[in-house]
């Protein structure tokens, strides 16, 4: 495994009436939604350590806490960003952002742990 603190990965969305709190049932407005902000911050995550797992292994997201400081609507780009920030064991901890166009629009850190596929499939089949 080559894992260490400072691995980053970046990932972009476009705004679409799809991923908006309204489309989702998160609220009546047509701005990007805050699970959908989420969501592209786990999948940054995810990125950034994909490549250095060992053969059979995957990250899963254990803990999220941000806070979602803006109101982005259809039609704008958003960027997320997360950055390893320590290694404990299995456990990943990650600073991740947000933002679209004109600001930031989240922040805050997720935690991933790792695990092996064959195991965590068999688990589910339990």
């Amino acid at each position: 495994m080559h894992i260490e603190p400072g691995l980053t990965a970046d990932l972009s969305t476009l705004v679409t009436p799809e991923n908006t709190a309204a489309a989702i049932g998160a609220g009546g407005v047509e701005v990007f939604a805050t699970p959908m902000m989420i969501a592209l911050m786990e999948n940054a995550a995810w990125r950034a350590v994909a490549a250095g797992l060992d053969k059979g292994n995957i990250t899963v997201g254990t803990l999220v806490n941000v806070r979602h400081l803006a109101a982005t609507p259809v039609g704008q780009t958003v960027r997320a960003s997360a950055t390893l920030q320590e290694i404990d064991e299995r456990r990943l901890v990650f600073h991740v952002e947000a933002h679209d166009e004109h600001q930031k629009i989240g922040e805050g850190m997720h935690e991933r742990v790792i695990v092996g596929l064959e195991r965590f499939m068999k688990r589910l089949e339990e």
